[in-house]
């Protein structure tokens, strides 16, 4: 693969839906250090670095529909605050299994909270970088509220709301890099909101290996914190 020769930037041409919410536009930012700015530091210009103490932190992460890849981690490993320290480290990242079209993930922090922001980060010297998902939040309090929402049932019709429509992928030159993705709402916060579920895509199909390396999970809520950033497993290069 030609090397990628991008600096980090925002990514203007996310091919994204903006949905609205009750306090204003939803806001998605994209970011990404291509393969020779790419460090375990995942810094941006503008999307935070991962940290270890947000709402995520404590919450429950389970795989809903899919199936996870044994080669890489466990889902644990979007919310534990440790982070890949190369470009291609599957044991520090998890996703989907080889020739699937990913699958979806639920997020439970076991209360109502009013959230913020959900950041997003991804590594992969290949196809495997770029993130693709839909993401719905939901109380919990819906009638006919489906708690596990496989794939082939709209989660938007059983008590789950569509927050944001994300696609990463640049339109031109090679996909590899590093990609942050920040979520939130143009005037306040995005909701308050007890699950999330994150409906994951591949990024290609034209072999097995297309499933995106999610290095970590954010989520900012209006709750208090003690300070803390994530961490990778070895030296940072």
């Amino acid at each position: 693969m030609k090397p990628n020769t991008l600096i980090a930037s925002t990514a203007a041409l996310l091919l994204a839906g903006l949905a609205s919410s009750a306090f204003g536009e939803i806001k998605v930012t994209v970011e990404r250090n291509d393969n020779e700015h790419a460090t375990p530091r995942f810094k941006f210009p503008n999307i935070p670095a991962p940290a270890a103490n947000d709402a995520a932190a404590s919450a429950k992460f389970t795989v809903v529909s899919g199936d996870r890849d044994e080669n890489g981690a466990d889902v644990d490993a979007l919310n534990d605050g440790k982070l890949p320290s190369k470009e291609d480290e599957p044991e520090r990242n998890f996703f989907f299994d080889a020739g699937t079209d990913g699958g979806r993930l639920k997020v439970d922090f076991g209360k109502v909270m009013q959230i913020t922001q959900i950041n997003t980060y991804s590594w992969h010297p290949n196809t495997r970088g770029p993130q693709i998902y839909k993401l719905y939040a939901s109380d919990g309090a819906a009638e006919g509220f489906d708690t596990k929402p496989k794939r082939g049932t709209d989660p938007a019709a059983h008590g789950w709301k569509l927050i944001a429509n994300v696609n990463t992928e640049p339109k031109s030159g090679e996909p590899g890099g590093q990609y942050g993705v920040s979520i939130s709402d143009s005037d306040s916060a995005l909701g308050k909101y007890r699950y999330l579920l994150f409906d994951i895509a591949c990024t290609e199909n034209e072999d097995d290996y297309g499933n995106t390396f999610y290095s970590e999970i954010d989520v900012i809520a209006n709750e208090p914190a003690a300070p803390g950033m994530a961490t990778t497993t070895h030296s940072e290069r």
